[in-house]
């Protein structure tokens, strides 16, 4: 699923890449994108692996139908 979100034909907002591409290492300072992405993941500290995969299957899914591959 995550290689098929990729392939929308219009840009997520940020908030739905956001929640999409997290990433679990806090980059440094000068690294916003990659900041605003991080601090997007810990706020979903304590969520289940379980629940953190559920959450992203649906999100890719409402991305996909919003906007078409």
């Amino acid at each position: 699923m995550s290689m098929d979100v990729k392939k929308v034909k219009t840009r997520p907002t940020d908030e739905e890449l956001l929640d999409l591409y997290a990433s679990t290492k806090k980059p440094g300072i000068t690294e916003l994108k990659r900041k605003a992405k991080w601090e997007a993941w810990n706020s979903r500290k304590g969520m289940s692996n379980e629940d953190a995969m559920n959450a992203y299957i649906s999100l890719a899914k409402e991305a996909i139908e919003k906007y078409g591959m």
